[in-house]
Parts: C-alpha cells; sequence; structure tokens
C-alpha cells in the first residue's frame, strides 16, 4: 500500500474497527485485546466467490462457497459479513440453520470424518464498504474492491483476517459495457442471453482476504506483453514462456498516456524477482481505480489512484513499491497485523532498491535520507511506539512511519549488518520458505541468522521492538602528532543507548578523503580511536555517514 494519501487516510477511511488478532495454530488466530481465538478450529481452504452486479445502485446478489476444514474440533463456524441479508446457507449441498448477527453468521459445522466442508452461503444487499460503488467524472457505474484491512466483510462472507489465507475464484455478471477484473487468471468471458456478461476469474495461490478483489468499470487493456521472460512464475504455474503477463487497465480517455510510467514494470518484475525469487502468480495487471487509497497491492491486480492518471503523477515509485508487495505482503504475509513491517517495510526498501537500480548510487543515497528524514520529523509514532507495536483498535493507525519508512531503513541497517550475500540469501530463503504462506518477524530474524552465522536477537530488539533511534552528539579531535582522530560519541537519553556501525569521512584541506568505520557500542558515551591508513591525512572536517546507513539524529563539531 501507497503512503501516498496517507495524509488523507484517517480522514476518509471508514469500515470495520476490531481489535487487532494473533495466530496461534493453522486456521486460528488470537484476539490481541482478549487473548483468546479469533476463529478457532478452522481454516478456509479455498472461496468460490459468485456476485450480480447491478446496472446502478449498490445492490448486490452473491454466493459464496467456502471449502473449510477443521484444525480442531468446533461445532460452529463463524464467518464475518456486515449488515447484508443472508438468504440460505448450505453444507455440502443440504440447506441448514444459521444465526445471523448483525456481523457475523454462525453456521453448524459437523465435517463427520470429511477433509473439508463445502458452505454455501447466498446473500443480498446494499454494499456498505469494501466494495466502493461509485459514478466517475464522465457519470459512468464504477465498482473496486477495496477491502484493507478488515474490510473484505461488508461484501464477501469470510474469516477476514491475513492469518487464513485461501485461493479464490471470481465470476461476476455485470452489463456488456464494464469490464470485469479480478485476482489470478482469466477463465472465460461469456456473453449471456439477456446482454450481460459473466466473466470468471481464478487465483489458484493461497491470498490473504484483503487482497481478494474484482474492478467493474468501462476499463480499456493496454497489454504490457510477456515480461521477465525468465524470471517468471516456475514451469507449469500457467504464464507463458515462463514470463509474466503484464497489462494496464484505464478509463477510454486516459489509454493515449499509456504506457507512460508502465514502461518500467516489466524490468521493475525482472530486477526483483533477480533479489528474490521467481514472481508468485499467473499475471500483473496494473488498474486505474476508485479506492481509498493512493496505491493497493491486491495480488495480481494492483489498484492505482485515479488521480495519480488523470493528473500525470503516476510514476515508477509507485509502480515499485505496489510491485515489491506481490513477494512482500501477498505472497508473503504478516500473520499478526503488529507485524505489517514485514509489508510495507520491504516494500518501501525495495521501491528504494529500485531507484538504485534505475537511476545509480546517488539517486538511492538521496532516496534514504528522504526516509531517514520522514522518520526523524514524526512527532507521534515513531518517538512513542515501536514498529512491532501493540495492536491498536484502530488498524489504519498502523498506517505509519513506523511501518513504512522505519521499517524500510531497518531493513538497510540489516544489510549492512549482516553483508549484502547473507542479506540477498536470507530474504530468497524467507520468500522460499513462506511464499503463500504468513510469517513473523523472527521467522525473518531466523533465515538472516542461518545465513549470516550471526546472532541477531539485539539488532531486531533494539530498532523493532523500541521507540524512537540513536540520538548523536559527535566530538572530534585530531593530533598531528600521533597522526590519531578521536571521536567522542554522546547517545541521548530520550531513546536510550544503541549499538552500531558507523561510517566516518575525513576530509583534507586538498581534496583527499579517507573513510573508517568503527562498532559504537551500546554505551551513553564512549571514546573511539579511528583505524588509519598507512599514509593518513590530517583532515579539516568530518562527516558522520556519508553514504545515509544509520537511522540517527546526528550533531557533528569539531572539539
Amino acid at each position: 500500500m501507497s503512503r501516498t494519501l496517507l495524509a488523507a487516510l484517517a480522514l476518509c477511511v471508514a469500515g470495520a474497527r476490531l481489535p487487532g488478532q494473533t495466530q496461534i495454530g493453522p486456521g486460528a488466530t488470537r484476539d490481541a485485546a482478549t487473548d483468546m481465538p479469533y476463529r478457532p478450529g478452522v481454516d478456509v481452504l479455498s472461496y468460490d466467490l459468485s456476485l450480480e452486479l447491478p446496472r446502478s445502485g449498490n445492490v448486490i446478489h452473491g454466493l459464496a462457497a467456502l471449502s473449510v476444514r477443521h484444525t480442531t474440533r468446533v461445532d460452529t463456524l463463524v464467518l464475518d459479513l456486515v449488515r447484508l441479508t443472508v438468504d440460505s446457507v448450505r453444507s455440502d449441498g443440504a440447506r441448514i440453520a444459521f444465526t445471523r448477527t448483525p456481523n457475523e453468521i454462525h453456521i453448524p459445522f459437523h465435517p463427520n470424518g470429511k477433509h473439508a466442508v463445502r458452505i454455501e452461503v447466498a446473500y443480498h444487499g446494499a454494499v456498505e464498504d469494501g466494495l466502493i460503488v461509485r459514478t466517475d467524472s464522465a457519470g459512468r457505474w464504477t465498482g473496486f474492491g477495496d477491502n484493507w484491512p478488515n474490510r473484505a466483510r461488508y461484501w464477501i462472507p469470510s474469516v477476514d483476517h491475513p492469518s487464513d489465507k485461501a485461493t479464490v475464484s471470481w465470476t461476476v455478471t455485470a452489463p456488456p459495457e464494464r469490464t470485469v477484473v479480478a485476482n489470478g487468471a482469466l477463465v472465460d468471458r461469456t456473453t449471456l442471453p439477456d446482454g450481460r456478461v459473466r466473466t470468471r476469474w481464478r487465483e489458484s495461490h493461497p491470498i490473504a482476504v484483503y487482497l481478494m478483489v474484482i474492478a467493474a468499470a468501462p476499463l480499456v487493456e493496454y497489454p504490457l506483453g510477456n515480461t521477465a521472460c525468465g524470471y517468471g512464475a516456475d514451469p507449469g504455474e500457467g504464464t507463458a514462456n515462463n514470463c509474466v503477463k503484464q497489462f494496464v487497465y484505464v478509463a477510454p480517455e486516459q489509454r493515449p498516456t499509456l504506457p507512460g510510467a508502465f514502461s518500467q514494470a516489466g524490468e521493475i518484475v525482472r530486477y526483483f524477482s533477480s533479489l528474490v525469487g521467481n514472481f508468485p502468480y499467473e499475471k500483473l495487471a496494473h488498474l486505474q481505480s476508485s479506492t481509498r487509497f493512493g496505491g493497493m497491492e491486491n495480488a495480481t491486480a494492483i489498484f492505482y489512484d485515479d488521480a495519480a492518471f488523470r493528473t500525470g503523477r503516476m510514476n515508477e515509485g509507485l509502480i515499485a513499491h505496489e510491485t515489491a508487495h506481490q513477494w512482500f505482503g501477498d505472497a508473503v504475509t504478516e500473520r499478526e497485523w503488529r507485524h505489517l513491517w514485514l509489508s510495507e517495510g520491504f516494500a518501501t526498501y525495495f521501491a528504494a532498491l529500485w531507484t538504485a537500480h534505475a537511476h545509480g548510487d546517488s539517486a538511492f543515497h538521496a532516496a534514504m535520507a528522504s526516509i531517514r528524514s520522514a522518520v526523524l520529523a514524526d512527532p507521534a509514532d515513531v518517538p512513542t511506539h515501536p514498529v512491532i507495536d501493540t495492536v491498536p483498535r484502530e488498524l489504519l493507525s498502523l498506517l505509519n512511519r513506523n511501518s513504512y519508512e522505519k521499517g524500510g531503513f531497518v531493513l538497510h541497517m540489516l544489510r549492512r549488518q549482516v553483508g549484502d550475500s547473507a542479506f540477498f540469501a536470507a530474504l530468497r530463503a524467507y520468500y522460499a520458505t513462506y511464499r503463500d504462506g504468513t510469517a513473523l518477524t523472527d521467522d525473518l530474524r531466523r533465515e538472516m541468522e542461518r545465513t549470516s552465522g550471526q546472532s541477531l536477537g539485539w539488532f531486531f530488539d533494539q530498532w523493532l521492538r523500541r521507540p524512537g533511534f540513536p540520538e548523536l552528539d559527535v566530538t572530534w579531535s585530531s593530533d598531528p602528532s600521533s597522526q590519531q582522530v578521536t571521536l567522542d560519541i554522546v547517545q541521548g537519553s530520550r531513546f536510550g543507548a544503541y549499538r552500531f556501525p558507523l561510517t566516518v569521512e575525513l576530509q583534507g584541506a586538498n581534496g583527499a578523503t579517507e573513510r573508517a568505520t568503527v562498532v559504537v557500542p551500546a554505551e551513553s558515551r564512549a571514546r573511539i580511536a579511528l583505524p588509519r591508513g598507512a599514509h593518513p591525512l590530517m583532515p579539516t572536517a568530518l562527516v558522520v555517514d556519508p553514504n545515509v546507513e544509520l537511522l540517527a539524529r546526528i550533531d557533528v563539531h569539531p572539539r
């Protein structure tokens, strides 16, 4: 998800606002506020979702068929569905009684030894959220799924939590003037006798419910072709020639502006695949949409804000951020909300890595400086909350500088701590191990420790489980007789002392430079003599952290 519109999020996002949850086992989750299971004993394996969309208005008719298995013995399946009318429920074809509350459906659940039960929920009503129904500037009906964080429950009967991932199939019947795009591969598109069009899509990889979406609007398709060939999905996953098919879908009047920034979409996928592993899905579509975020990383179908197209503000950085989510957030999903940085921090850092790849080191350093500045300037979340926070009752408040910028910069420092080889080897192992599943921060830590041979608990604790950042007052002096440069480093008391490597650059009067890296201990005050080269220069100036590698506020002055 892009931070492009985060300033407006608090004002414009409505929907279900429930306590966060954490997982206790496959398909079972805990509620962070009560430490009680959220949906105990069940695991949804697949969703087969059929929708009939209106010509006007917001009344939908749906049939949700869920394949559900037991993980522990329970007698009731609880599905999230807010206020829509439930017409009937069937279990393995037999109509059964159910109990309805304003926000849930309670269904008798008796597998009788079967591996899975097919639960069918027929429902209808006026959607209030989740599926955003609007008319565009030309007065045309549009509908776009907009589920994050837990607003799928407004239009999809579901276990609406990221820990329970499932495959999804869509069958959408709509008026013929609408193009319907959804997760996965296009199965078929059929014109019915009444003139309506039935479109079917199938996502064969398990994804979180918040990523299950459709777009139904007067969109035109702009094919980007087969991209990232040789780096796409593994053979047999449904892509042609081991390539990733990419498309852009826009309002008809926007088609002349294409491909624009999307000319780089293929190289972005190729580059990220080379760093992490094969693209995880059947295709990648980029859509002009009308939802509540600047960009939303729905699996295989990224939604971007309508205004970015109409005002010419679509850019590579936004595309790279949302594309990175296909690996981190979508394929590997944070199991608990408080580990959101595993999604947003990764996307933030990978967008910066794209900047380095496409535009060079100077652009990368500028991007990291901008990320650091955003963290240091944050007046609320960074100084008072750790990145891995207790889950607030308002999940949208997790969309903050901790989850995005600080999380991204922590990855940057982790890369420096373990080295490039170990860092990217760990990311590849992390992705391969947890692809199509869920993960927590300690899963990433274990992969980093395995590839680097380092014990990294201290690193993860100080950067992710403590609020704030180092505040350094660095005083330096040089001694010509001993040719020694000494740093006096005092760490501020507001956030306490941190342990970190620190690079300094000595600058001489003739323009020559010399660099040294030292490890600063986790102490409030340290005096460090810099190691010097064979022919040390006498410095006239000193620059601390010249390559923007440390998340810290740094004041430097000579003694």
